[in-house]
């Protein structure tokens, strides 16, 4: 799980998930579908070349041997594990929670249920839920958030269990292909960016600093549906890595 990889994927995940959005956004601002799909399908796969191309070069650069990269690459590279399989299950969840089912849940005491465990949980949630009242506005977005946040609770909590064989699996890459960053070191990058997260979305600094237009675009939603489940497999990263930095673990 390198530094380039983990960025690929979240790179990946993040314009799919802020295309298909936008792709929404359109179609309730009654654009027809033939007009925006190729517009925003465009400009979804422009932002990802864009990000891959500088995740290619950064890996190449913190590569240390093992060959030309497509005399490496294998068929199985493609297949997803199951902590991501089951990561992008929770991904294409969270959305189709945020546009179809949180908006016409607000009222029902279930929702209401899974918004106040959150609220009593989390700190970010309860920050949101000031920013969203503050603005006039919810839709369905405060339970969205909490049904995302649950997803990102259960999803660490699974993943934890498997920690040990992501731990031996980045020792076997590895081995198989050394790199300039030693697992201790990437567990310690993981380390910082993992605590930002938490500073930012767990207790929910980055919240006030966002406008009310911000909760109603884009912007909202990634932070809302994405965000906290990018923060659990940051999280899971950032603990494989340490622990594989100690071979007797």
């Amino acid at each position: 799980m390198g530094i380039a990889r983990l960025l690929a994927k979240g790179w990946i995940v993040f314009c799919l998930f802020a295309g298909a959005h936008a792709l929404r956004l359109a179609l309730m601002q009654g654009l027809p579908l033939d007009n925006a799909l190729p517009a925003i399908a465009i400009c979804a796969l422009l932002f990802a070349a864009m990000g891959l191309l500088f995740v290619v070069g950064f890996g190449a650069s913190a590569s240390h041997g093992g060959g030309p990269w497509l005399a490496r690459f294998k068929p199985h590279h493609l297949i997803p594990g199951f902590n991501e399989a089951v990561f992008l299950a929770f991904v294409i969840l969270s959305f189709l929670n945020q546009a179809l089912v949180a908006p016409n849940v607000i009222d029902r005491g279930g929702a209401g249920a899974l918004e106040n465990a959150m609220y009593f949980l989390m700190p970010g949630q309860r920050v949101l839920v000031r920013s969203l009242e503050s603005c006039g506005m919810d839709g369905g977005r405060i339970f969205a958030a909490a049904f995302t946040w649950l997803l990102a609770i259960i999803y660490l909590g699974s993943t934890a269990s498997r920690l040990k064989l992501a731990a031996g699996l980045i020792r076997l890459e590895m081995g198989d292909k050394p790199q300039l960053l030693g697992p201790t070191l990437r567990a310690f990058l993981f380390g910082i960016a993992s605590v930002v997260g938490i500073q930012f979305l767990a207790v929910g600094s980055a919240y006030p600093w966002l406008g009310c237009s911000a909760f109603a675009d884009i912007t909202g939603a990634l932070l809302i549906g994405l965000a906290p489940l990018l923060l659990a497999y940051l999280i899971l990263a950032s603990l494989a890595s340490l622990r594989a930095g100690n071979p007797e673990a």
